[in-house]
């Protein structure tokens, strides 16, 4: 067996939400093959059952990469550890595929990016909807909008049981703005094509859940180089509202394009993970006007019916950092990318902390 076809042993760490999801999609490919799953907790124990059980469990990330000497590693776990377990990866000469963020600040992810780079090893970032059909279909038609484009988008979540666990577990590292905000703000860069200059955002603590100085409600404004402008506001909590809790929509001078999700975006569907990614359909509206200053075309809709599901998508991340260590993919722009998203999330955090606009 060549390199080109042996298994890439894979050890996950962190077997959550999207742990689970990841390591299900490790199991079932014929390109990878999982020598241990890593967490502190019962999820281990619990992921292994799913999975058939068979597997190497630990409780202790370094003497797990001791002990099994993977090809790469999986790190799922909260943002806190993602620094000192991806050096320790790449120090031991592992690729690395990690959930967003990078790090928990902007001098941790640069590190990173430069551990990997030093290694000569892959890191692909969990930006999930990167490989969403739909999505990428929302950015092609937002950029045939003209310049400048206004973008307006939230996710917020009325989390409670499990959930509430989990964000409030988070936020102790991350405000919601910086953990959800990096695919968004990742969104709108695409989408523009240009260098933000500037940003400023609002938050407030709604809780005593949560430590003093943090918040789990945050609205976010980046302006960019090229006049375009975009928000974008997430919260998290039992008390978030569910009114108007998923918008994510586009104009510019020539028209708009919308997600519709009437499912996804319906009462009770705001802290489910597989509704988040989920477009449903797209709106295009078209802005131009006959003498009459009536519009010439009506609204188009695209139906977005075959759109994959979350594990699904999980699949499609594990397929691309697969082809990534395969093809040995030259991944300089998504680590920058990922690197650039994280820089403007906390410039939005320091805003919220400080009170003022920040220069970028």
């Amino acid at each position: 067996m060549n390199n080109q076809t042996k298994p890439i042993r894979v050890l996950v760490a962190g077997a959550g939400n999207m742990g689970g999801s990841h390591a299900t999609a490790y199991h079932n490919m014929e390109g990878f093959e999982i020598c241990g799953l890593v967490s502190t907790g019962k999820s281990k124990e619990l992921l292994n059952q799913k999975l058939g059980g068979g597997y190497a469990l630990f409780s202790d990330y370094s003497k797990a990469l001791e002990l099994t000497r993977p090809d790469a590693v999986s790190i799922n776990t909260y943002p806190d550890t993602h620094e000192s377990y991806a050096l320790q990866a790449f120090d031991q000469g592992c690729h690395v595929f990690m959930e967003k963020p990078i790090a928990d600040t902007v001098a941790g992810a640069e590190r990173v990016a430069e551990a990997a780079r030093q290694a000569g090893k892959k890191l692909v970032i969990g930006y999930i909807l990167r490989h969403h059909p739909s999505w990428i279909k929302f950015i092609e038609i937002a950029q045939q909008m003209g310049k400048p484009l206004v973008m307006r988008m939230n996710l917020n979540q009325q989390s409670h049981g499990y959930m509430w666990t989990v964000h409030r577990n988070l936020m102790k590292s991350l405000s919601p703005i910086v953990d959800c905000g990096v695919h968004y703000i990742d969104v709108m860069c695409q989408m523009v094509r240009s260098k933000p200059i500037q940003v400023g955002a609002i938050g407030a603590r709604l809780t005593e859940a949560i430590p003093a100085g943090n918040y789990n409600y945050g609205q976010l404004q980046i302006r960019f180089e090229d006049g375009s402008v975009g928000w974008y506001e997430a919260g998290w909590g039992p008390m978030v509202s569910e009114t108007a809790f998923f918008v994510k929509d586009v104009f510019g001078p020539k028209g708009a394009v919308s997600i519709v999700a009437r499912d996804a975006g319906g009462s009770g569907k705001s802290s489910s993970i597989d509704a988040h990614t989920k477009t449903e359909s797209l709106r295009i509206h078209h802005a131009e006007l006959n003498e009459q200053d009536e519009f010439v075309r009506p609204d188009e809709w695209l139906d977005m019916t075959d759109e994959p599901g979350h594990q699904e998508l999980c699949n499609r991340e594990q397929a691309y950092f697969l082809k990534a260590i395969r093809e040995d993919l030259d991944l300089t722009h998504h680590v920058q990318d990922a690197v650039d998203s994280l820089r403007i999330a906390f410039a939005c955090d320091e805003s919220v902390r400080t009170g003022q606009v920040v220069k970028l």
